[in-house]
């Protein structure tokens, strides 16, 4: 039997919330960004007139004025973004307990076993969902109805807004094939570069390349994307009793050339905990701890973790712990082949208390600027791929793994 699932994709999400607030902004060009005040803050969501006059997420502020000089630009609210996806899952939990969050406003559903309490119509329910978020939160919903997670995610980027598409085993290859190869989950901007060097543009064609050829370009990579392009995905949604509490999140690096100064060392860590925060931030978790590996050439490992002044989930205060502790365990030149960086001692967001140090009065804003930066960089790679932006490049780093 096929598996029915669903995935819903609030649409322009940051941006349709905030015009609950301000109704009178709908027909007019609106768009949420990092920091309206700075002439170089980022784009984070526009509405759909914003959209039509070629407005784009991820550019700056100074462009997006250029192509419109009365955007209206309002700051972000995080924690009411928080509210509303909170609210939205509930809603899906009343059609299955299968309900596995991907951000802040997709999530999957499976209703394979729960589909005929409510019809037995998978496009009918779709449509009810996209009802009721318009009738009882204000927002629109696009939603992909398919066979497995991936083709149920391709579905809901198909058509947008407020739109239902159906993939099934029937239409499937009509349907994906043609799409850019982009368009496939997991494919990142790296990943494109290497296939399209090798005449690998649409989905199809990834799907007609040899397993091997594939795992040598892009590693396992490869073997899941040749996986996902066939129509062969079989990962399970999770429920929220299936997801196992988080106790780490962490990523190690192996290079290609030995480390042997602070300059690529300070890369690494900072690539690392880059890595690291913005998955704490998927998680909505905050880490009371670092922890830092590093192996020797001869293949020694060396461990050192500490406590953190406050819960973070910001790249910097990650890199400077983890940097402390660099400096206690190794002395350059001595070679690292490989290093690893680890948040550990996780909380909740919610539960996170943020102690300010009342001698320390630049604190609280320089903590409310990275976060602003922070959250900004993930709703561009969130739209464009994990390698649309960073905070800076190692070329030395061949591999990144999370652990």
């Amino acid at each position: 039997m096929d598996r029915i699932i669903l995935h819903c994709d609030l649409n322009c999400f940051y941006a349709s919330v905030e015009l609950l607030s301000h109704p009178d902004l709908r027909q007019v060009p609106m768009a949420v960004c990092g920091d309206p005040t700075a002439r170089h803050g980022i784009i984070l969501a526009k509405n759909e007139p914003a959209k039509r006059l070629g407005i784009q997420t991820a550019e700056t502020i100074w462009q997006a004025k250029r192509k419109c000089p009365d955007l209206v630009l309002l700051p972000p609210h995080h924690d009411l973004y928080r509210q509303y996806s909170r609210q939205v899952n509930a809603i899906y939990e009343e059609y299955t307990d299968l309900v596995e969050p991907f951000g802040i406003d997709e999530s999957w559903l499976d209703v394979t076993g729960s589909l005929h309490l409510f019809g037995g119509d998978a496009k009918a329910l779709a449509d009810t969902l996209r009802q009721r978020m318009r009738e009882e939160l204000g927002l629109t919903l696009s939603v992909g109805v398919s066979f497995n997670k991936v083709f149920a995610k391709l579905g809901s980027d198909y058509k947008k807004p407020d739109a239902t598409t159906v993939i099934s085993t029937e239409n499937w290859r009509t349907i994906v094939w043609p799409l850019p190869v982009g368009a496939l989950l997991y494919v990142g901007r790296a990943a494109q570069k290497v296939l399209s060097q090798h005449g690998v543009r649409t989905i199809g064609e990834l799907a007609a390349m040899s397993e091997d050829t594939l795992e040598a370009l892009l590693g396992k990579l490869g073997l899941q994307l040749h996986t996902y392009a066939n129509g062969l995905d079989r990962s399970p949604v999770l429920s929220r009793d299936q997801r196992e509490p988080i106790k780490s999140v962490g990523n190690s690096t192996t290079f290609s050339r030995d480390l042997t100064t602070w300059d690529q060392v300070r890369t690494g860590i900072a690539v690392l905990s880059d890595s690291v925060a913005m998955r704490l931030r998927h998680h909505g978790l905050c880490a009371g701890g670092v922890q830092v590996v590093i192996r020797s050439a001869d293949f020694k490992n060396i461990s050192r973790q500490k406590q953190l002044p406050r819960p973070t989930h910001l790249m910097r205060d990650l890199s400077e712990g983890a940097l402390e502790l660099m400096h206690q365990a190794w002395k350059a030149p001595t070679p690292i082949r490989m290093l690893s960086v680890t948040a550990i001692h996780l909380v909740p967001e919610s539960e996170a208390y943020i102690q300010l140090d009342l001698l320390d009065r630049t604190s609280a804003p320089r903590s409310e600027k990275q976060e602003k930066l922070e959250r900004a960089m993930d709703a561009i790679r969130g739209k464009f791929g994990r390698d649309a932006i960073s905070f800076g490049t190692a070329g030395e780093i061949d591999k990144e793994e999370p652990l």
